[in-house]
């Protein structure tokens, strides 16, 4: 027989009563011991338990589906022109292939997530761009992969969540898009299309100065105007628009009968609303990369070429950069 848990007869009946007490109110005893590894192992995160229909993805973007770890990915060679790479023929093999991947999204109300490099040819960037941007995808680089090729190849990536179908339907819009340019002219074209300027420079800066709210520089008939921003570089110091962190854009020809070049230098969040304005007021995107590496926050360059009336041109770019961070004028 079990003995007493306290014997009353040798403690203080005092010390007794509170031992009673503190018995009493102990937690109960635990259950059987959990195995941890056992517990994380068997989770399975909510991403995992989702699937693309690669059948869909096929029917709608008219490519052959690969399926790997849940990935399921599109790809379409470029074998409707011959490119030259410094005088060799290449096949769409080495790298003029674009592709379109689809994953299951790791957020709970998110079907699925997308990401593509384009393979592109100069007169179809445009409307690529513009067909992506129209259709809810984000347009994250533009730029080259080869030196003297002919003709001139560029990438474009581009990215987006959402329904796995309504992401297949963006995707060919883009697609489509590139198809209906060749469709119009078989070989690409070798110009955006305006007459180039030959007279001389006469761009009145005080009208783009008013646009800008800032002066601008002036050389021989042409103007310039420099906007810096801040940041933090990789060594830690301080930059800004001395060293390179900044937008710009330079005017030549006449008030009327414009042409404007320049650089944007915006934060990744700045980038897509940045490049709609752009686009809404009819200036090419010609490149969209990165200066450097390591600095906070992180700057993208995105660089830019228009034709027009100077002041609806200024106005355009004054537009875009009042949605960037920009230092004040």
């Amino acid at each position: 027989m079990p003995k007493p848990l306290i014997p009353h007869r040798s403690l203080p009946l005092p010390l007794a009563i509170f031992l009673v007490i503190l018995v009493s109110c102990a937690p109960e005893a635990a259950g059987p011991a959990v195995d941890v590894t056992t517990v994380t192992s068997s989770y399975v995160p909510l991403a995992q338990n989702k699937t693309i229909d690669d059948v869909l993805l096929g029917n709608v973007l008219g490519a052959k589906p690969e399926v790997k770890d849940r990935v399921v990915k599109l790809s379409f060679p470029r074998t409707d022109i011959p490119v030259e790479v410094d005088g060799n023929t290449l096949p769409p093999f080495m790298g003029l292939t674009s592709w379109t991947s689809f994953m299951p999204s790791e957020k709970p109300a998110v079907e699925a997530m997308v990401m593509g490099d384009l393979v592109l040819f100069e007169d179809e960037v445009g409307p690529a761009m513009s067909a992506a941007l129209d259709n809810g995808l984000a347009v994250t680089a533009l730029h080259n992969h080869f030196f003297f090729d002919k003709p001139r190849v560029y990438f474009m990536h581009i990215s987006g969540e959402g329904r796995t179908f309504a992401l297949a339907k963006a995707v060919k819009a883009v697609h489509d898009a590139q198809v209906a340019v060749r469709q119009k002219s078989e070989l690409p074209q070798s110009s955006f299309g305006s007459p180039a300027v030959t007279v001389p420079s006469r761009i009145d800066g005080a009208k783009l100065d008013a646009v800008f709210g800032m002066k601008g520089i002036a050389k021989d008939g042409m103007y310039k105007v420099v906007i810096g921003r801040k940041a933090t570089a990789s060594t830690g110091d301080a930059i800004g628009k001395a060293m390179g962190v900044n937008t710009w854009a330079a005017f030549a020809g006449t008030d009327d009968s414009a042409l404007v070049d320049g650089d944007f230098a915006v934060t990744e969040s700045e980038l897509q609303p940045v490049l709609k304005a752009l686009k809404a007021g009819n200036i090419h995107v010609v490149a969209i990369h990165s200066h450097m590496t390591g600095e906070n926050p992180r700057i993208l360059f995105l660089h830019f070429w228009g034709r027009g009336p100077a002041q609806a041109l200024g106005t355009t770019l004054e537009r875009a950069v009042n949605l960037t961070e920009s230092e004040v004028r």
